[in-house]
């Protein structure tokens, strides 16, 4: 059967019986079967909790929002009764007791859960290549990275292994992953949604957000797993936004100088040339502080992680110490060098000073803008094992990302066309904290007038 490409259309096909619940379970379980031994996407197909799921569905229960809805959540996202590994070895038999607040409130509005997606261990990575159960493929181009950390939620919506996917962004791994492989990847500001019962990598970083297909159905899953829930002491009350007609966009400068791939420019500078015909202004404006981002990120970010890897002592759960991979070894170890006695001070306090004065400058620059426009990486997708052995190299993936993350504002990644080899190209949206309504509705006046965000790879 042809998979529907959005929320609608799975309510509108189980409404007017062209297809149960059940035989869409089939359909994308029969991709899977089919292609994930190859691209690995997944770390473990839920089969028996999908039939249970779709056979709770009937003509009563279409009314909810996400009904017949199939979702794929990142295997940090806490899963009652269902293997949850962090693509570690370090977790791989644990099975939760609970559920995250996002998979409770995804499955209270009618989602059927089919599996849990690879990512880079613990969310250490901007490739998919760190993970402990083998690396995720690109599905526009098997030799290449579909991004990371949230790599298999981002390949098995491109691929149509599920409808929607949940994934985390810490320093850019929703936004990034996305764009790689042709989907949309929403960050919600920072305290938006709860983070209660999704595996911690860096707490005052980490954003809880998802991928779709579009912009209207990034906008309907965050208004069902946005809100306070009691469990997570950083939830923000979002505070609305008065709705606009007009909008101004800013470009950044130093977002668009040496390092940019020239093709990635290009489909930036065609982006807004789409928003101008829309009526959408721009303004360029400067971001001076930003430089420093990626800088104080890779000390900010190990330090809170190998304050939360801590806990993995195999007392209470989970294998030794000694099943973590390299990657976790070198952030611990980065961590607790910059938090020890004689250099918390140098390092650690001055990161944490440096990243009060990027909030500020961001928070000035919006009094001037509605959002802002800028790539997503500074290249397209880069070959399997191109920067495995040069860790600082693929840190420099997230240097446009890591800013959102540091201010805790809201992004989205829209796909925005292809290289000349084919591969993905997307740019982002940044707006003020809790501007997410705005983020959408730039977000759809773009896929109004395109049609990147419709196409698929022929795998």
């Amino acid at each position: 059967m042809k998979l529907p490409k959005t929320i609608q259309e799975t309510k509108d096909g189980l409404k007017k019986k062209q297809f149960s619940a059940v035989e869409l379970v089939d359909s994308y379980l029969e991709r899977i079967k089919k292609y994930n031994p190859e691209l690995n996407a997944f770390i473990t197909v839920s089969e028996e909790k999908a039939y249970e799921d779709a056979k709770r569905i009937g003509s009563s229960s279409l009314d909810r929002p996400l009904s017949g809805v199939v979702v794929a959540y990142k295997d940090l996202f806490l899963t009652k009764g269902i293997r949850t590994t962090a693509a570690s070895s370090v977790l791989s038999d644990y099975r939760p007791s609970y559920s995250a607040t996002v998979v409770k409130r995804l499955e209270e509005a009618g989602a059927i859960c089919i599996g849990k997606t690879n990512c880079d261990a613990w969310a250490h990575g901007a490739s998919g290549e760190n993970s402990d159960f083998g690396v995720t493929k690109n599905p526009w181009n098997r030799e290449y990275v579909p991004g990371g950390s949230s790599s298999g939620s981002a390949v098995s919506v491109a691929a149509a292994l599920s409808l929607i996917a949940t994934g985390t962004d810490t320093g850019g791994s929703i936004r990034q992953p996305a764009s790689f492989c042709n989907v949309v990847g929403f960050k919600p500001t920072y305290g938006a949604v709860s983070r209660y019962g999704v595996v911690a990598m860096s707490s005052s970083l980490d954003s809880i957000g998802h991928f779709t297909r579009t912009v209207s159905d990034a906008r309907t899953v965050f208004n069902i797993t946005k809100g306070g829930d009691g469990l997570d002491a950083t939830l923000s009350q979002a505070r609305e936004h008065g709705k606009k007609n007009h909008f101004t966009i800013g470009i950044p400068k130093e977002y668009f100088a040496d390092g940019l791939d020239s093709q990635v420019e290009e489909k930036i500078l065609e982006a807004i040339e789409v928003y101008k015909k829309k009526g959408i202004k721009f303004k360029q404006v400067s971001l001076p502080m930003t430089k420093y981002a990626i800088s104080i990120y890779y000390i900010i970010q190990p330090a809170e992680v190998s304050s939360n890897l801590g806990r993995y002592d195999a007392v209470r759960y989970g294998s030794g110490r000694s099943a973590f991979g390299q990657e976790a070894v070198r952030r611990i170890m980065l961590g607790t060098y910059v938090l020890s006695s004689g250099y918390y001070d140098a390092y650690y306090l001055k990161a944490l000073k440096v990243r009060s004065k990027i909030i500020t400058e961001l928070d000035q620059t919006f009094k001037g803008v509605d959002a802002l426009i800028a790539p997503v990486s500074p290249t397209g997708p880069f070959k399997l094992g191109e920067k495995v052995s040069d860790p600082l190299s693929m840190y420099l993936s997230d240097v446009y990302t890591v800013t959102g993350n540091i201010a805790g504002i809201p992004g989205i990644s829209i796909p925005a066309g292809f290289t000349q080899q084919g591969l993905p190209i997307g740019f982002q949206l940044m707006g003020p904290r809790f501007s997410e309504e705005t983020l959408f509705n730039l977000g759809e006046i773009y896929q109004s007038e395109t049609d990147f965000h419709l196409m698929e790879p022929k795998i």
